[in-house]
């Protein structure tokens, strides 16, 4: 066992370790990961989109001076916490070097080597899925409570990072349901725990009761923009390739967890999962906690297949998802900068894997997370550009105002490095920050609208001049503007208000 553990843990660094050094230090922060990190700066019980837990991660990077390697090592920590939680259920089934070798596979060479390298709260909403699996699992195979608080906690927590933790939690119940562990909804201690998970619960439950549910209007706005698009059969088809080069292993699992009468619950999970998502026409990636249990199970039984007079499957067992692994490496993180990258796109036919489709439905140069990585210290740049424009007594009376929460988080991270102030929004969770009235003479906005001067608030400023644009060949805010608003009257002071009562009445249910 401590031979198994010190490979487990060397493993586990080596996850941390090889994102930095795969990762072109072009790319800057993601759109995504501007706003996670926006809300370290305004710390609460919950968010539009999320409950609070990565902010918490945030405000940590804040603290730290928020750099690039700061930013990138919260979701990689979980990462290898989520391979050692898995390492330790391939050890409670007896497997051992060559299992947890197998498992390591698809932490390098699959869907999660992005997943963990992002700040957003897929890292830790997949590993408290594992954790909520491995916790049942040791229940089942030592009988011992402790392991339901541990599960209630892992519930708990979970929903904390992100509300689809409820996914798996009801799938994974009613796969003990149809087995014969379902003894454990009679179990007082299984009830003591799920107290206990409302109790940790409970603060975000009343911020999102006390701010009237904003995330039912989250959910409804991302099933009219994105969701509707989304084909059962692209989501089952996406299943295979966000963890292809190592499918082998989880189908296994899987199918070792179905035929199993122990621990036929996983496999049931599994499934409830994946209808819960086709149900609610989720995105391929919310089912990814579901599979670092099922990859512990098929590495453990294709250790055992393979552990006596099938040895030398275990060459094809390596060289496969190593093979097929540096193949989509450069889709899974950008390895090299924007044009390289987009000239080994065309050389490699990789449009025809359906990597390089945006939520618009067309192909582009890069994938969409790519190009959601440039252009925006370029925005921030010429933003200020824009504000350098105004004497220090016009910049009294100044705001910056953008159209999206990637813009104003943008601007305001390299904030101080041009001298700048905090820029505003309506949208998203950058809403609840705008102060309920704002006076201002001059506006410096970022947007996407190149007819922002035609629209009706225009007329009640003396001068509006387009100052700049992003420029940046492969970014997605290409051709974003700044423009310089000028001279304010009352009537806009007006509008502002209005506007503003009017967005956040929009986001209550």
């Amino acid at each position: 066992m401590a031979k198994n553990n010190r490979l487990l843990y060397f493993l586990a660094l080596l996850k941390i370790i090889i994102p930095y050094f795969l990762q072109n230090p072009v790319y800057e922060p993601h759109r995504d990961e501007f706003l996670y990190l926006a809300e370290g700066h305004h710390l609460a019980f919950g968010f539009m989109e999320v409950p609070p837990m990565l902010s918490v991660f945030a405000w940590l990077t804040h603290l730290f001076g928020d750099g690039m390697f700061w930013i990138k090592l919260w979701p990689s920590l979980f990462g290898a916490a989520t391979f050692i939680v898995a390492g330790k259920i391939i050890q409670s089934l007896g497997g051992k070097s060559f299992a947890l070798l197998l498992l390591f596979f698809p932490f390098i060479f699959g869907g999660y080597l992005r997943m963990f390298f992002l700040f957003q709260p897929n890292a830790p909403e997949i590993f408290f899925w594992t954790m909520i699996a491995y916790s049942i699992i040791r229940f089942t195979q030592t009988n011992q409570n402790k392991w339901l608080y541990i599960f209630g906690v892992s519930v708990a927590l979970g929903m904390l990072s992100k509300y689809s933790v409820a996914f798996y939690t009801t799938s994974i119940l009613l796969g003990l349901l149809f087995t014969e562990h379902r003894t454990i909804f009679i179990n007082k201690h299984f009830w003591f725990a799920s107290l206990i998970a409302f109790i940790i619960f409970l603060p975000n439950f009343l911020w999102q009761y006390q701010n009237q549910f904003p995330i039912i209007f989250h959910m409804k706005e991302l099933q009219e923009t994105q969701l509707q698009y989304i084909s059962p059969v692209s989501f089952l088809s996406d299943q295979l390739l966000l963890n292809f080069p190592c499918f082998f292993i989880w189908l296994t699992g899987l199918f070792y967890t179905l035929f199993s009468k122990q621990y036929r619950y996983i496999g049931l999970a599994y499934i409830f999962v994946i209808i819960l998502l086709l149900i609610g026409r989720g995105k391929s990636y919310y089912a990814a906690g579901v599979y670092p249990a099922l990859f512990a199970f098929g590495a453990t039984q294709l250790e055992k297949f393979t552990s006596v007079k099938r040895r030398f499957l275990r060459i094809a067992f390596i060289a496969f998802p190593v093979a097929i692994g540096l193949l989509v490496l450069p889709v899974a993180l950008p390895i090299l900068p924007p044009q390289p990258l987009a000239d080994l796109y065309i050389k490699m036919n990789t449009k025809q894997t359906g990597a390089l489709k945006w939520e618009d439905l067309k192909d582009h140069p890069l994938p969409q997370d790519f190009s959601d990585m440039l252009g925006w210290e370029e925005m921030a740049q010429k933003t200020a550009k824009a504000y350098a424009m105004l004497s220090d007594s016009e910049k009294h009376n100044t705001i910056i105002f953008c159209d999206n929460y990637g813009m104003a988080g943008a601007v305001n991270y390299y904030a101080a490095k041009y001298h700048l102030p905090e820029a505003y929004s309506d949208n998203a969770s950058f809403l609840y920050w705008l102060p309920a009235k704002i006076s201002l003479k001059n506006l410096v906005l970022v947007t996407d609208d190149h007819d922002e001067k035609e629209h009706d608030f225009a007329k009640d400023f003396q001068s509006i001049t387009i100052i700049d644009s992003v420029t940046s060949e492969f970014a997605r805010e290409r051709g974003d503007y700044i423009y310089l608003f000028k001279g304010a009257d009352d009537n806009f002071q007006k509008y502002m208000k209005e506007k503003i009562a009017k967005d956040k009445a929009e986001f209550k249910y």
